[in-house]
């Protein structure tokens, strides 16, 4: 396994540990709240049909990946969502966004599922997973699409997430309060913003000098411009 590979499944698996960990909160207070089996049984259903979606769809992409366009076009979805992450995380990391609260975010959970009924709350965990799980597929999807060897990586940096986060909320029988949440969210968002630039120019024919050592060039250029952006926004009056 190269290192290019081995990028790519440690951003599948902090990106999807992010997403595990916002689940994981809906999750536990659904269980707190109306019972355990009722929960897991919800967030079983949601990771089967997402597990599902991902073996449907995932054999086919490295095929698809070899043609310029279906590069661009993961290239794009990589690039958008990353760039969707690194913004809230610098809004976040400047003081121009509150900071996630998995603490408040559980207290909330629990509040509406106190006040529904026990199909509501099946509802709420089911949905909590699914939600976040739509966009671990989508990240593990375009992080896997250029080779066998790539989806793999993908795939196994995801199962892992959930598998760490999973154990974790056993362990703690409560959201993970103490994760440092948006730090995972700027590394993440730096890593698949770089990728998507890479596959975007591989899409519309650009050559990069070095190859694959190019993603590590292009993920210090995106960090650097975070910073200087985080950096411009705190020493800018808050209006």
């Amino acid at each position: 396994m190269n290192a290019h590979t081995l990028t790519l499944g440690l951003t599948a698996f902090l990106a999807c540990a992010v997403e595990a960990i916002e689940a994981l909160t809906v999750v536990v207070a659904v269980g707190v709240t109306r019972g355990w089996a009722r929960a897991l049984i919800a967030a079983l259903c949601a990771v089967l049909v997402l597990a599902a979606v991902v073996a449907l769809a995932g054999p086919r992409l490295p095929a698809l990946a070899e043609l310029r366009p279906v590069r661009l076009v993961v290239g794009l979805i990589a690039l958008y969502l990353g760039s969707r992450w690194l913004r809230k995380a610098v809004l976040r990391a400047a003081g121009r966004k509150a900071l996630r609260d998995e603490h408040a975010a559980f207290e909330r959970g629990r509040a509406k599922v106190a006040a529904g009924d026990d199909a509501a709350a099946f509802a709420t965990a089911f949905s909590g997973v699914l939600t976040e799980g739509i966009e671990v597929v989508a990240i593990v999807l375009a992080l896997g699409s250029g080779t066998p060897q790539t989806l793999a990586a993908a795939t196994g940096g995801a199962l892992l997430a959930v598998l760490v986060i999973a154990a974790l909320g056993i362990a703690v029988r409560g959201p993970l309060e103490r994760v440092p949440e948006n730090t995972l969210k700027y590394l993440v968002g730096v890593m698949l913003s770089a990728f998507g630039i890479f596959w975007t120019g591989e899409g519309i024919g650009i050559a990069w000098p070095a190859d694959d050592v190019a993603l590590f060039y292009l993920a210090g250029l995106v960090l650097v411009g975070a910073l200087a952006a985080t950096g411009a926004l705190r020493a800018r009056p808050a209006t």
